[in-house]
């Protein structure tokens, strides 16, 4: 009797070529599943992992070294972001401080539905001491890791204690990550002992596979029923979420728009949804969104959410929907998703469901009255944008508006702005002009200080050929600008733009409206009464990034950073634009709604006491749609 050929290789031999012939495919398209793999190597997994890696060698699986365990996932995820979710990386660190540095990472992927593999190396699963280096030690559950801080923010998490453990929980893993309803963060702990174990593996473990990415179509009685819907309503607006781009339904959106006369609001992670300049597109919605949207937010009779998980920011809180008779239709791959606000669902691949919505409202159009509206609503806010991005003088230190409408004169359609947190989300998503759908990439989901730059390596190694700006304020510079190193030693052109406002302005601004003054948001020395108000830090940023080894560009007026900009634009290295911004000038647009930060009920400071009394009155208009 013959046996199936097996092949004598280590857990993490095994894992690596497994890992190596995994692809995608949707719509005809095959490419890798797990195109690479990050590393920073300790005494939990440079014997394993690390040994496998030189072992299969740089074509079977590309290695990139990073230098912060949580910037590689960020770099995976911007890398996956960039390519619809369809290819993603894996990051191998060792055990201890290496594997729970990846915590936020994860969270960030699984909160934004991205995939990314974590292969942190664990505690000898032998225990041939006790306890080990690093081991956490638990008096009532021995098997507890420092690595099940991983759980919660895992879609899929496995501790690989059995060689043989690795084949169903490696399928289980690449299954989940090419789940577009599903993936995230998957998570396989390998403890140090496990991973250099040899095994005699079934070469079928190791043969090529293709991951179906499944569009599936909108079910008929579902569609009947939003057919109706839309049919019925006078006032709908479509909310596009970031599944119209992990989908590709950006055609298919333009479409039913142009087919409808249905105006187009964008959550953080949809903007580009439409081309700015689209008549239907009518930019951000929310508490960080224009004019135009949240006013007609607060009057439609039916929104349709496609790809859209509704959160805080969009719905104001719960403050924004005010029409009584509202009502919610959700397209979406989860259902989960779907069901939100107690919605009428279509569970369906978003281009899928948009496609069939088309055509089964052919021939129906919104009132011409409604599209004058909006249409002028847009021409409005448009001489907002305008007004926030021109400078008078530009002689002039620009303001943080006039640094966009800068950076907006000199883009192209195919270049990537990046950002994720502080006061800059707010200005992108009110005034950024998106000329593409990939074009817009903020990560709101988490709003992560630090993800900038090391996200905008992971998008220029998806497309080498994309510049790529990542906008960064100088407390988001302050937590992570490691990976500038890395992005120097690969050669990749990523170029930042580092904005020198002293502290944390966005929260400082945040504070001084609900009470808390702007204690300890801002980066100044100590005052004679202890306080943080004394003069600015000396602090040199430019000549931090340059230290790291990219080039920088000095900007100190409008004119200079125009100039530092084009600049940037044509180089063929990692590149900085500093420019120190005049906080004292223009602000920019205020919020159009509300978001629930909640206010000390009793204080004895007059500030707080006037914050919450706008608390009370604000928080009186949340709804719960039922």
């Amino acid at each position: 009797m013959s046996h199936p050929p097996t092949a004598r290789l280590t857990v993490a031999q095994a894992l690596v070529r497994f890992l190596s012939v995994q692809h995608t495919e949707r719509d005809g398209v095959r490419q890798r599943l797990i195109a690479g793999t990050w590393g920073i190597f300790g005494h939990g997994n440079v014997a394993g992992i690390g040994q496998a890696l030189v072992e299969v060698g740089e074509d079977a699986m590309p290695f990139h070294q990073g230098r912060n365990e949580q910037a590689m996932v960020h770099a995976a995820v911007g890398y996956a972001r960039q390519l619809d979710r369809l290819s993603a990386q894996a990051v191998t660190t060792s055990i201890g401080p290496g594997a729970t540095n990846l915590v936020t990472g994860a969270a960030l992927a699984t909160i934004n539905r991205l995939p990314v593999l974590l292969l942190p190396g664990d505690s000898f699963a032998t225990r041939p001491a006790d306890p080990l280096l690093q081991q956490l030690e638990h008096p009532t559950e021995a098997d507890v890791s420092v690595n099940d801080t991983l759980r919660p923010v895992s879609r899929y998490f496995d501790r690989i204690t059995r060689p043989e453990a690795l084949i169903p929980s490696a399928l289980q893993a690449m299954r989940v990550l090419a789940d577009p309803a599903e993936t995230g963060a998957v998570t396989l702990a390998l403890p140090q002992d496990v991973q250099a174990e040899a095994y005699d593996w079934p070469e079928e473990f190791f043969a090529e596979r293709v991951w179906h990415v499944r569009r599936p179509a909108p079910d008929p009685v579902e569609l009947a029923e939003a057919v109706r819907a839309i049919r019925a309503a006078a006032r709908p607006l479509i909310v596009a979420g970031g599944g119209v781009h992990h989908s590709k339904a950006e055609e298919a959106l333009k479409a039913l728009v142009d087919a409808t006369g249905i105006p187009v609001a964008s959550t953080q992670a949809g903007k580009g949804s439409l081309r700015h300049d689209h008549p239907a597109d009518l930019g951000g919605i929310g508490h960080t969104g224009t004019a135009v949207c949240d006013d007609l937010a607060r009057t439609a009779d039916l929104v349709i959410g496609v790809g859209t998980r509704y959160t805080d920011f969009t719905t104001a809180s719960g403050t924004l929907f005010q029409n009584p008779d509202v009502r919610f239709l959700n397209l979406n791959i989860a259902a989960f998703d779907a069901h939100k606000l107690t919605a009428r669902t279509l569970v369906c691949d978003a281009r899928a469901g948009l496609e069939a919505l088309t055509a089964a409202v052919a021939g129906h159009r919104v009132d011409p009255a409604y599209v004058t509206e909006y249409g002028t609503g847009k021409e409005r806010w448009e001489q907002v944008v305008e007004a926030a991005f021109e400078a008078a003088d530009d002689n002039a230190v620009p303001t943080q508006t006039q640094v966009l409408g800068a950076l907006d004169a000199v883009v192209g359609d195919e270049d990537v702005v990046i950002n994720a947190a502080g006061s800059l989300p707010g200005d992108l998503h009110k005034l950024w002009r998106a000329r593409s759908p990939r074009q817009y990439h903020l990560e709101y989901g988490y709003s992560c200080m630090g993800y900038e730059i090391p996200a905008a390596i992971g998008v220029q190694q998806a497309t080498p050929d994309t510049p790529v700006w990542a906008l960064v304020g100088d407390g988001t510079y302050l937590m992570m600008p490691t990976e500038i190193v890395t992005a120097v030693q690969e050669g990749l052109q990523i170029n930042l733009v580092l904005i020198q406002n002293h502290g944390y302005a966005s929260i400082g601004g945040l504070s001084e409206s609900v009470g808390g003054e702007r204690f300890g948001t801002a980066y100044r020395y100590r005052a004679a009464d202890g306080t943080f108000t004394g003069a600015p830090l000396p602090v040199d940023l430019a000549a931090n990034a340059a230290s790291l080894g990219m080039d920088v560009l000095r900007a100190k007026t409008v004119r200079e950073l125009r100039e530092a900009l084009a600049t940037a634009r044509a180089a063929d290295r990692p590149t900085c634009v500093y420019v120190e911004t005049d906080t004292a000038g223009p602000a920019a647009p205020p919020a159009e709604a509300w978001w629930d930060v909640p206010v000390a009920e009793v204080a004895s400071r007059e500030a707080a006491v006037q914050a919450r009394e706008h608390y009370d009155r604000e928080v009186a208009a949340r709804r719960h749609h039922l």
